[in-house]
């Protein structure tokens, strides 16, 4: 292994991977007391973790491949998140649009049906038949469409979940490293010895008393490039493209669009004034690029270019005007390219079982290797399963690390999730927005909803001690202060202007390109005068 090192650190356990699985392993064995670091290439959440269709969902569609168990699994992890992340996983109401040409009424139903079962005791309202004539969903619709079936799931802000768990495994100790990629791990006997190069060209040595390997579409990679080990399991590597479109539905409920590939996309209300479009399956040959990037643009150049990602998670023509045909056929008012505010792509790695690209399982498998120092390998997963996941993966890791603590996140709320108690009847952030908007009178009231939605309880500490709108600092753009640029740098590991603009935030959709430029030049200048490589 190389001998230029910079330092050593020490831990029970080494994650690689900071997407939503390996920031929630890390939180769970933080949280029973093992010593943590997580070492992630990018920014948090950069690749496949902040590119799904945003929901927290059974998956509907995985009943017609005979998936009952993960439709179950995913359905009690999406309560657990409404009650332990209410800032963050809000309930959506989706009308699934009946077409006389594709299945038929009564298995849309039934399926239905067996959805709310599967669900057991839950806070969401159950599934019913709607006249989309006289439904609002109905309103934006051509008018040929008349049945409906009005049925409940969840939405979020993917990235941010990320953010947050990531969050609470550092406030329980794990040290949590970005732009830090492991470069080799080898086994000392009962230890892993990894060097780990940070994007300042700086290395560090790691030696662990276990590894998981959380990289996601490169854990095949990972494993026979950095730690020379194999597996006989293999991944799919399955693109999804989504369209942003400027298009206020005018009304709250997403759509389930049925396709003539029997795939399924979901139309979802995005951002206010948005709808967003998803997903594509397009199955792709190549892994991301396995590597440190250059410093990436801020700014996105055009709606089809995102900036700093990977060549193979753009989306293409075709990918285009599929989203936008399918849409087309449902929506009275047509979407065409002009429409486009923003696309991304990601590559979601799934378990080869032989399927064709939509019908691959969406569930995971944990791989553990115990041939020495334990090496525990994720293959699959999806982002609702995160939670349970990790805490199967800490439990088999548990005895190797004389561990015996048992689980503890199933009851556990997320950073920020600790609100007042609602009254009966009132939806679990509103309180605290009211009480919030009472003693920040003085802030713009879109600027201060925006953040109670981002950190919940937490926004309390990005907006510190201010008692009136100049003791945030200077306005870098429109609704963004210095106050919260500054929190984003030092609680939340943000360094480009992307992780801020695309990650943390949406506001990249909303701020002209010169508001684009003065975050990307005032978090250059912060990270500079901090001595942080970005």
């Amino acid at each position: 292994m190389s001998s230029a090192v910079a330092g050593e650190l020490r831990c029970d356990l080494l994650v690689a991977g900071g997407g939503i699985n390996g920031a929630a392993i890390a939180r769970d064995a933080a949280g029973r007391g093992l010593s943590v670091i997580l070492c992630e290439q990018d920014d948090l959440a950069s690749h496949t973790s902040s590119a799904s269709t945003k929901l927290i969902h059974g998956g509907l569609r995985y009943l017609e491949h005979g998936e009952i168990g993960l439709v179950r699994k995913a359905l009690q992890e999406r309560q657990l998140l409404l009650r332990t992340a209410p800032h963050l996983v809000r309930p959506l109401r989706l009308v699934l649009v009946h077409d006389d040409t594709m299945r038929p009424a009564w298995v849309l139903w039934s399926g239905l049906w067996l959805y709310d079962i599967l669900a057991g005791r839950s806070d969401l309202p159950a599934s019913r038949r709607v006249d989309l004539a006289s439904h609002p969903a109905g309103q934006a619709l051509k008018a040929g469409y008349r049945i409906g079936f009005e049925f409940s799931d969840a939405w979020t802000d993917d990235a941010r979940l990320v953010v947050t768990v990531a969050i609470d495994a550092r406030d329980k100790g794990a040290r949590i490293f970005t732009r830090t990629r492991l470069t080799r791990a080898q086994r000392d006997g009962l230890t892993w010895v990894a060097d780990a190069a940070r994007s300042d060209r700086s290395e560090v040595r790691i030696f662990a008393k276990a590894l998981v390997n959380a990289t996601g579409p490169w854990a095949g990679r990972f494993l026979q490039d950095v730690c020379a080990a194999g597996s006989a399991r293999r991944l799919r590597l399955i693109k999804g493209s989504h369209l942003v479109v400027r298009r206020r539905l005018g009304h709250r409920f997403a759509y389930v669009l049925q396709s003539a590939d029997r795939r399924i996309a979901f139309a979802i209300p995005y951002e206010d004034d948005f709808m967003l479009i998803g997903t594509t399956d397009v199955e792709v040959h190549q892994e991301p690029a396995f590597a440190l990037r250059a410093p990436a643009s801020a700014l996105r150049a055009t709606a089809g270019e995102s900036a700093g990602e990977p060549a193979a998670a753009r989306i293409d023509a075709a990918e285009t005007d599929y989203l936008c045909g399918l849409a087309n056929r449902y929506l009275k008012e047509p979407i065409g390219p002009a429409d486009i505010a923003w696309t991304f792509s990601g590559v979601r790695p799934l378990l080869d079982d032989g399927a064709g690209p939509s019908e691959l399982t969406r569930d995971y498998a944990l791989e553990l290797d115990q041939a020495g120092a334990p090496l525990l390998t994720v293959w699959g997963g999806k982002v609702t399963t995160f939670r349970t996941l990790a805490e199967q993966a800490v439990d088999q890791l548990a005895p190797a690390l004389a561990c015996t603590r048992g689980g503890w996140t199933r009851s556990a709320l997320l950073p920020g999730a600790d609100l007042p108690l609602k009254r009966p009847g009132e939806e679990p952030m509103a309180g605290f927005f009211a009480a919030l908007s009472a003693r920040y009178d003085w802030m713009p009231p879109g600027v201060l909803q925006r953040m109670t939605w981002a950190y919940g309880s937490g926004v309390l500490g990005a907006l510190g001690s201010a008692r009136r709108l100049a003791d945030l600092g200077e306005p870098i753009a429109d609704g963004l202060y210095e106050a919260e640029l500054e929190y984003l740098v030092t609680r939340e590991w943000a360094v480009r202007a992307d992780d801020v603009l695309w990650r943390r935030s949406k506001l990249g959709l909303h701020l002209s390109a010169e508001g684009q430029r003065r975050v990307a030049d005032w978090l250059e200048r912060r990270v500079r005068t901090a001595g942080v490589e970005a």
